[in-house]
């Protein structure tokens, strides 16, 4: 007996079965974007780039948030967005976005 065979899905993260390109580069990037805040901001001297890859990423999660159509980009977007946020704080704690580049 022949039956339909469902191609796999292209996106990793679709549980729908449809691809979301536009969706899964949004949670991609927000996730290295938070995982770079995350790791720079626990270094004194590198406020800017944690803080500017914080807000970076902040912004592209929550506008990924926004689009996101399954759960597993959401999930993964919460995590950026934590990461992110984590980051963006530690960096702005630390000197901000423009600390000792913007004489004061």
């Amino acid at each position: 007996m022949a039956q339909a065979v469902r191609p796999n899905a292209v996106s990793l993260f679709a549980t729908d079965g449809k691809p979301h390109p536009l969706q899964d580069t949004f949670a991609a990037v927000t996730v290295v974007l938070g995982v770079l805040a995350f790791t720079t901001a626990w270094f004194y001297n590198l406020h800017l780039v944690s803080s500017w890859a914080g807000l970076a990423g902040i912004i592209t999660g929550a506008y990924g948030q926004l689009i996101s159509a399954t759960t597993r980009e959401r999930f993964l977007l919460i995590l950026g967005l934590g990461a992110s946020g984590v980051g963006f704080f530690l960096g702005m704690a630390h000197g901000g976005l423009f600390g000792g580049v913007v004489g004061g």
